[in-house]
């Protein structure tokens, strides 16, 4: 064994559990250092400058059903690849990825539980998955979450979190739009709630359908929220545009949303808002 050897194996390492790399958070906003743990206990929100980080499915569905407890929905099949896309890599390839990264079936999941003892389901988006892109996958699972609720009598709660429609599906993308629609009206047929809450960000074909057309609307704070981009209307309309434009809270002032919730009172809010749609359920 060579002295290099000697010297290396001798360097007492923290446990991986411990290492540097998963010891400290670093905030995306403000580049704070903070505790990994002192970050997850406050529902990763950076406890120096209240900046909501992108979460998953998991972790939401944690913090807020009670107990941390509920059932994941399967995912609905539907056909992959429809188109044969391929751009720098084939389409199939990018869902491998995407799919090994995020231990999802693809962007949109759906869970059933108990939200202050009452039955809710909850669909999140995954921004980490393809950027939270809707596909026909994601249409297919907003659709199995609203029949779910249906099923259930209970509200359905999305947490939207997209980039849009998903190109390397197509038009095909772009017919999730009014299929989602039409599920919502099966939804109200029903006389059930739908709750919209906008994280960051909610943009493109997402905010132009499903997104906004909950019974009530609210987001997370500084939500990203548009159809286009910021740059591209500025240079369409030849204008600058105002500070905070699209964020969640110029959209509350505009009358786009109806509260901008902190993620550590989603949880309480939610249960008051389905006890104020639903007072019959709450009663029994």
């Amino acid at each position: 064994m060579s002295w290099l050897s000697r010297v290396r194996n001798g360097i007492p390492f923290l446990p991986k559990r411990q290492s540097t790399d998963n010891l400290w958070h670093k905030c995306g906003k403000c580049g704070s250092m903070v505790f990994t743990k002192e970050w997850e206990d406050n529902l990763m929100v950076c406890p120096r400058c209240d900046h909501h980080d992108r979460i998953g499915p998991k972790p939401r569905f944690a913090m807020l059903f009670d107990k941390g407890k509920y059932e994941q929905l399967a995912a609905p099949e539907v056909k992959e690849d429809p188109l044969k896309f391929r751009d720098t890599k084939r389409y199939t390839d990018r869902l491998k990825t995407a799919r090994a990264a995020t231990d999802e079936r693809d962007a949109l999941v759906n869970a059933k539980g108990k939200i202050a003892g009452r039955t809710a389901i909850v669909g999140v988006q995954d921004f980490a998955f393809m950027g939270g892109s809707m596909g026909v996958a994601v249409g297919a699972a907003f659709v199995a979450g609203v029949r779910a609720a249906i099923s259930a009598k209970a509200p359905y709660i999305i947490f939207t979190a997209a980039g849009g429609a998903r190109m390397q599906e197509g038009i095909l993308s772009l017919m999730q739009m009014p299929r989602t629609t039409v599920a919502l009206a099966e939804l109200r047929d029903a006389g059930l709630p739908y709750i919209v809450v906008m994280t960051d960000p909610t943009t493109g074909g997402v905010t132009a359908s499903y997104a906004m057309l909950g019974d009530i609307q609210l987001a997370e704070p500084n939500a990203l929220i548009g159809f286009a981009g910021q740059r591209v209307i500025e240079q369409t309309i030849r204008e600058k545009l105002p500070e905070g434009f699209q964020r969640a809270e110029y959209l509350l002032a505009h009358g786009m949303l109806d509260m901008v919730v902190p993620r550590a009172q989603l949880r309480t809010t939610l249960a008051s808002l389905i006890g104020y749609l639903m007072p019959e359920k709450a009663a029994a």
